[in-house]
């Protein structure tokens, strides 16, 4: 039966009974992370042996002979592009490796937009500029923004992607100078773009000819299980409306091989490449190439990548079992919430039914549970309907996810009941 429909005294007394639930909890001085999607330990052991693939002199040259350990090739080295060429099935030539993090490589691409342009007059000389955020959405994306004072405009993110009529509308203003997207896998909702929404984003006529989609493809082939969700590149889709220049591909090896040691990646136009390379050639000489080689040698290509990332699957999709069984079990039959399933990614997206996220959020942290921040999944912090709550379930070991979700799952019925009494 649902909490919804108990009696008020039937309320009371499942309070009563939950509450001596959740002081035999608060006992056991908890000390559980579930707020960020970091990979665990396991995952991390699985690359170790990335670290041995360059020993001597004669290891560090590319494939052209080029010595690694020195300078040159801003771009990338040639066999380690390949790898991204065929992840993302874009040309070689249409892609520029970076460091280790791809979301640097985004912050720098919106502030050479604000300083220089992207095609036209700098943002920064354009009054009042906006760009679209899919809600819920990654709370990186939105600090850019609030960072650099760019106004952010909220738009659904719908089962099959974003909302693209709202979009159309938003899009007729020339102050609106794009948007972010996680296509794949989406942060926090787990789903995948249509087909059919991908082609409408490409077919999309901006009043703002220097509008630019910030295109995050973070979880490209983090697939969870042998029915993954497929992705439309986007770049063929533009082709047949050329719209190329719109879109602004990022990507890295951070939860492939090592957060803190991965290599980054953007994908563009002709057009935009050249300008990012000449920005690049004032900012750098080059990146890691070592890294670079390292990884081209250990994963060799895309098949090899596919083949480390089902090792990553044995050990995420387990954790993502033992979450959506919980809220399967505990939530499911009360009406407490809904959530998502994914294919894939880091994340579950949960919305509570009948309570304030806010309140689930600060029970759990007085159990010693840490969430993601409730309301970092939307622009400035601010959830209008105070419900959505990401689930990162990579972290914590087996025995700590389950209690983490036991102690979730009691929160939303304590918060739920104190909502309806």
């Amino acid at each position: 039966m649902q909490y919804s429909e108990l009696t008020k005294e039937e309320l009371v007394a499942l309070y009563s009974s939950l509450k001596n639930e959740y002081e035999d909890l608060k006992g056991q001085k908890l000390n559980l992370d579930m707020s960020r999607g970091k990979p665990s330990a396991d995952q991390l052991d699985l690359s170790m042996d990335l670290l041995k693939q360059i020993i001597g002199v004669y290891d560090c040259k590319a494939e052209n002979g080029l010595d690694c350990r020195n300078y040159g090739v801003l771009d990338g080295l040639p066999e380690c592009k390949r790898l991204f060429s065929e992840m993302l099935e874009v040309p070689c030539e249409n892609i520029i490796l970076g460091g280790t993090s791809s979301l640097a490589l985004m912050f720098d691409y919106i502030t050479q937009c604000l300083l220089k342009g992207s095609g036209g007059l700098p943002w920064s000389k354009q009054s009042n500029i906006k760009f679209i955020c899919n809600v819920p959405g990654y709370d990186r994306h939105f600090s850019i923004c609030e960072y650099y004072g760019i106004k952010m405009i909220s738009v659904p993110l719908e089962d099959d992607g974003p909302d693209i009529e709202r979009i159309t509308e938003i899009i007729k203003d020339p102050t609106v100078k794009g948007m972010f997207c996680v296509p794949k896998y989406s942060n926090p909702t787990g789903i995948t773009y249509s087909d059919e929404k991908v082609r409408a984003l490409a077919a999309l006529k901006p009043a703002a000819k220097d509008f630019r989609v910030i295109w995050d493809n973070a979880y490209a082939v983090h697939d969870l299980n042998s029915t993954p969700d497929r992705l439309l590149n986007i770049f063929d889709a533009c082709k047949e409306f050329g719209t190329e220049d719109y879109f602004v591909e990022f990507t890295s090896t951070a939860k492939i091989s090592f957060p803190g040691g991965g290599v980054s990646c953007i994908a563009a136009s002709e057009n935009n490449i050249k300008m990012i390379l000449s920005r690049l050639n004032m900012q750098t000489i080059c990146y890691d190439k070592l890294n670079q080689l390292r990884h081209a040698k250990y994963y060799q290509n895309l098949e090899g990548i596919k083949l480390h990332m089902k090792k990553h699957a044995q050990i995420m999709a387990p954790k993502f079992n033992i979450v959506l069984e919980a809220f399967n079990r505990e939530l499911k039959p009360y009406g407490l919430a809904k959530w998502t399933e994914p294919n894939g990614g880091y994340f579950i997206s949960l919305d509570t039914l009948g309570c304030s996220a806010k309140r689930v959020g600060e029970l759990c942290k007085s159990l010693g549970v840490v969430l993601t921040n409730v309301g970092a999944t939307y622009p400035y912090g601010v959830d209008p309907d105070d419900k959505n709550i990401r689930i990162a379930p990579s972290f914590p070991t087996v025995p700590e996810l389950k209690k983490a979700a036991e102690v979730l799952c009691l929160c939303i019925k304590l918060a739920t009941i104190e909502n309806l009494v």
